[in-house]
């Protein structure tokens, strides 16, 4: 084979060069430049030396021939600045590399999938990565990604593509954040999935193939995000006398009924909504939501369903933000419902 691990290469495209850390298959390599690694095909990269040969070759613009060498001493020699390296932060993502075989048929096709968490930002993670088939767990991983680090996580098949696979990812600072919300402190953890639908993934690796690229990837997240304000009431000390302080384990006789399935359309909630604005709307439905999540984990239900309809999504989407950061939370889907179709989430608690 013409490259070896170790080997310095030249990335064409970029004019950049790089160490070869792995081979992948007799097309494909991954290197390293600066610490960051990824795939690239062999024939985008070249070795180095006759950019080096010809650089030191070169003439200066105007002249007519080499350059004599002046004599130089020591004093005059000037210490070279380190270049710094500039670092574009675009966010966490899960990068996916096919791997190509060739068929009895002579065909080029993807055989299976390699994939990498990518942390394009100065903030260091700690993460728990969860694969599951159907909805049940098939691999588990712990560990702790750096800042623009390139972390391999695992390989599935192609084939395993017809088990619905899901990727589930639990990210929280190496450094917790101690400061409250109200000072901009960090959430204690955040989660997201991301699940691959067999021919949208087909459709993006005929495109690799023709754009002639390595890898495609899926957005995890762009910043880490703030802990949530949570609105509590302070009661005073004429009200705490006043009121019965009743006893923390048998508080769960004096709660609100739990629902198991709570409706946020806005004419379910109020008799007079056509004054309100969106955003008054959105408040309210959100409002609502939080209530009858937070009885429903008072409740110890094992699962709650919340009706947000379709629309353009925006309630479905702030609830499922929302929810990525309950740690209750064992896990939620946006599936089709015999009942509600696609315009209700089903919430599984971590009982």
């Amino acid at each position: 084979m013409k490259y070896q691990i170790g080997d310095k290469v030249l990335i064409l495209h970029s004019d950049e060069e790089a160490e070869v850390v792995d081979i992948i298959n007799d097309k494909m390599m991954l290197v390293d430049v600066g610490g960051v690694q990824f795939p690239v095909y062999m024939d985008q990269v070249d070795f180095p030396y006759f950019k080096r040969f010809t650089e030191k070759k070169m003439f200066p613009a105007g002249s007519h021939g080499p350059v004599k060498n002046e004599k130089q001493y020591v004093d005059d020699v000037r210490k070279e600045k380190p270049a710094k390296e500039t670092r574009v932060e675009d966010g966490v993502w899960l990068t996916i590399l096919p791997v190509m075989i060739t068929d009895e048929f002579g065909d080029e096709i993807a055989d299976l999938l390699k994939l990498h968490l990518v942390n394009r930002t100065e903030t260091a993670y700690q993460f728990i990565y969860k694969q599951h088939f159907f909805g049940k767990p098939d691999f588990e991983l712990k560990n702790t990604i750096n800042p623009f680090e390139n972390f391999y996580l695992h390989d599935i098949t192609i084939a395993d593509l017809n088990d619905s696979p899901s990727f589930d990812f639990e990210f929280s600072l190496l450094q917790p954040d101690k400061k409250p919300a109200r000072l901009g402190g960090k959430a204690d953890h955040f989660e997201t999935t991301v699940k691959l639908k067999p021919k949208l993934l087909f459709a993006k690796i005929k495109e690799l193939k023709e754009n002639n690229e390595a890898t495609f990837s899926q957005f995890l997240f762009e910043k880490y995000p703030d802990k949530i304000i949570e609105d509590k009431v302070e009661l005073s000390d004429a009200v705490k006398h006043k009121h019965r302080v009743y006893d923390a384990t048998k508080a769960k006789q004096h709660l609100e009924p739990a629902r198991s399935v709570i409706d946020l359309h806005i004419e379910k909630l109020s008799d007079d909504w056509k004054h309100l604005s969106n955003y008054e709307i959105l408040s309210l439905q959100l409002k609502t939501f939080e209530k009858y999540f937070d009885l429903a984990v008072a409740h110890h239900q094992h699962s709650f369903i919340v009706i947000h309809g379709v629309g353009e999504g925006k309630l479905r989407d702030e609830i499922h933000d929302i929810l990525k950061l309950k740690k209750d939370v064992k896990s939620f889907v946006n599936q089709y419902h015999h009942r509600y179709g696609y315009g209700a989430t089903e919430i599984f608690f971590s009982i």
